[in-house]
């Protein structure tokens, strides 16, 4: 690697890319032209990204088996504008609901992502890109027409508006590190995207004291900047002495754990991480290559070894090294916690970026498409405390007291907070926006590989991380407890008696496939399973996902129960219990949306619709729509306490519970007059009671109307 363009040319020669944008002030129509560049430029440099991919098969071509081909991540930042303002009531009506529903979810390594390359007809990239034209128009008329006031915050119609821009900048970075796994001969350079191509002599790493302090982290929920759920809350810690590498971890001293036989020794590895290396069969950096001599892989081509580059790895590497420069020099060696990390940025004086000059850090794309020399950026006695590549936490993501979920995105964060999701802090050369604020709080699972990197600390301290999560938020806590919990006045447990009904009316049909669809925390799929050879379980929330994928992967499912006020009892319910354990194998959970589901959930003999009609945004298009899942003779059911609320469905989309030239109309007309062109009803309807129980001394008790409807031939 030689030595070409000055990095303070490079600097002079471009535009900076713009800065996150203030939501407080005094002149909002600036702020509105501020959003409105900010959005310009996030999705025009996000489309110049992909022409780094040589061809349609770099396009449709997995990068890595464990997520979506490229052709996703082009669709799914666009889909996600439209889906959060459909959400929002922005949003009048979709733009193209197939393209939204193939590109809306499916983005980290949950166990609900749907891989199946089987399940999907991609369309073509100059289908994706018409379809981005489109998005684009749309959330420009959104900002230019919208009323805006100042300060923008959660509950602001230019909330989702940002949030969609953030988004993409994350994917600006999550793309760029699939498109540097792709196949070499299926990506091109572009100047666009040049590297830096400036590389020396490796330093030797020491060792340099950080003073014990105070951290006080979190954000308040009228911060003038835009944050995702994670940052808000309050966080106070006092942090004893350590000492912190002086320089991340580069090429060079990861070479010397490489060479010392760092893979193959088994006791610098953790449980979990040599079950990573032996399934990947790992024996250096998964960007190493080598060529006779080592070289870097970048986005678009490979290099001969910078070694004064940050080395990139996941946590199960970088934790081993550690274990092993342990070892070394007799010292307890480890990554720094996220408390740490912050002192760490304390001391050495790190603030946040200036919106008008490059940044004094690897950051922002200031100074070019890849890492640089470890020893390019100084902060007090450090170098890159933040920037150039993220750097890996000893601290599992977690909530700060006081954390709250936006409601247009329930599912950003807390999926998360399960004690596989390491912290990465201070950003990489591609972070963008909200990611390079001292408040960004990312995380990913540790065999993960993004930018990322690390230094080390030597502390005697002892790490203990954060609670596991346990589900506590109220909501999802009483939904545990409505579908795996205690009967409550003698009232049978309803997704079970729902279950049980459909069942019945199956006797002698078909039970092939069932669809569960709001299907919550799942209890009514496990009860399906006894008899179906496979059921889906669908919902729009990843939360309540989350607990049936923990109820099926773990066979337990553990909640707090509010007793009274603070007071709690902490709750554990195994699927052995219930006589269902040999149902999960049989059982699929997916998030979606009932109004617009994937193409693959069809052919089902059995779709049950447990309290959801008057919980979506369109009923009648999902009600004149769901023929199409079922087969001939199958059956639907729906059951639905009719309990209308415009912050749900609005009320012009309402199916039933109002008046029509003075007369009332109710929902089960509502439900005939949509099904009876494909549905015959096989008995009449039944109330079915069901208690939700909120505290000891508060329950809900609800009916809920059961209706069968036969599939006509």
């Amino acid at each position: 690697m030689t030595f070409t363009t000055p990095l303070a040319e490079l600097q002079e020669s471009s535009e900076l890319f713009p800065r996150t944008v203030m939501l407080t002030g005094n002149d909002p129509e600036a702020t509105r032209r501020e959003i409105e560049a900010y959005f310009i430029a996030t999705f025009d440099r996000y489309e110049s990204l992909f022409t780094t991919l040589a061809n349609e098969e770099a396009y449709l071509r997995k990068s890595i088996s464990l997520r979506h081909p490229l052709i996703f991540y082009l669709g799914h930042t666009a889909t996600f504008f439209v889906n959060k303002l459909v959400l929002a009531k922005l949003l009048p009506t979709r733009i193209d609901p197939n393209m939204e529903a193939i590109f809306a979810v499916g983005v980290d390594e949950m166990s609900w992502d749907d891989l199946n390359d089987d399940h999907y007809e991609w369309p073509s990239v100059d289908e994706v890109m018409t379809y981005r034209g489109k998005v684009r128009d749309a959330v420009l008329a959104l900002i230019r027409d919208l009323p805006i006031s100042l300060p923008i915050g959660w509950d602001s119609p230019f909330w989702p508006i940002v949030m969609g821009i953030e988004h993409e900048r994350i994917h600006l970075e999550t793309s760029s590190v699939l498109i540097r796994q792709q196949l070499l001969h299926l990506v091109t350079p572009q100047p666009a995207w040049a590297p830096i191509r400036v590389t020396g002599e490796p330093p030797e790493n020491t060792l340099i004291t950080v003073p014990k302090g105070e951290v006080v982290l979190g954000k308040p929920f009228d911060d003038p900047w835009y944050g995702w759920d994670n940052e808000y809350g309050h966080h106070r810690a006092d942090v004893d002495e350590f000492k912190a590498s002086q320089f991340l971890v580069s090429n060079s001293e990861f070479l010397e754990f490489v060479e010392a036989g760092g893979y193959l020794n088994d006791t610098f590895w953790s449980e979990e991480g040599l079950g990573w290396r032996n399934f990947a069969n790992a024996t250096h950096p998964t960007f190493w290559v080598w060529k006779n001599s080592w070289h870097l892989r970048l986005m678009t081509e490979e290099v001969e070894m910078p070694w004064d580059w940050p080395v990139e790895v996941n946590f199960h590497e970088a934790k081993a090294f550690c274990n092993w420069k342990s070892e070394q020099i007799g010292q307890p060696v480890r990554m720094p916690t996220e408390d740490e990390w912050h002192r760490l940025a304390d001391e050495a004086g790190v603030t946040e970026l200036e919106n008008n000059a490059p940044a004094n850090a690897n950051l922002q794309l200031d100074h070019g498409a890849s890492p640089c020399p470890v020893t390019r950026f100084q902060h007090g006695q450090w170098f890159d405390v933040v920037g150039n590549v993220w750097q890996w936490m000893e601290t599992p993501t977690y909530p700060f007291p006081g954390f709250d979920v936006h409601p247009l995105y329930d599912d950003f964060t807390t999926p998360t907070f399960d004690n596989q999701h390491n912290l990465i802090k201070g950003g990489s050369w591609i972070s963008c926006g909200n990611e390079t604020r001292l408040s960004a709080r990312y995380a990913f699972r540790r065999h993960f590989f993004q930018h990322a990197g690390f230094r080390y600390v030597v502390s005697d301290t002892e790490v203990k991380p954060p609670s596991a999560y346990y589900e506590s938020d109220a909501r999802m806590a009483e939904y545990a407890e409505f579908h795996y919990g205690d009967k409550w006045f003698d009232v049978a447990n309803f997704p079970k008696t729902l279950a049980n009904k459909a069942l019945a009316c199956m006797a002698d049909k078909p039970k092939k496939r069932a669809l569960d669809l709001g299907c919550a925390s799942g209890r009514g799929s496990f009860e399906l399973a006894r008899e179906f050879e496979h059921v889906d379980g669908v919902d729009f929330s990843a939360n309540f996902i989350r607990q049936g994928v923990e109820m099926a992967e773990q066979k337990v499912l553990r909640y707090t129960r509010t007793e009274e006020g603070e007071l709690v009892s902490y709750q554990e319910r195994t699927l052995a219990s219930l006589g269902l354990e040999e149902c999960a194998s049989r059982v699929s959970f997916h998030q979606g949306d009932a109004c617009n589901l994937k193409p693959q959930f069809n052919d089902y003999d059995l779709v049950m619709a447990a309290n959801l009609i008057d919980r979506l945004y369109k009923p009648s298009q999902f009600l004149q729509n769901i023929h199409q899942r079922i087969n001939a003779g199958g059956i639907l059911m729906i059951a639905s306490p009719y309990t209308w609320l415009e912050e749900y469905t609005p009320k012009e989309e309402w199916i039933g519970g109002f008046k029509k030239n003075g007369e009332n109309v109710t929902t089960l007309e509502g439900l005939k007059e949509l099904l009876e062109p494909h549905f015959r009803m096989i008995s009449e309807p039944e109330k079915v009671p069901f208690v939700i129980r909120e505290t000891m001394h508060k329950y809900q008790h609800s009916l809920s109307e059961v209706t069968l409807w036969e599939r006509r031939s």
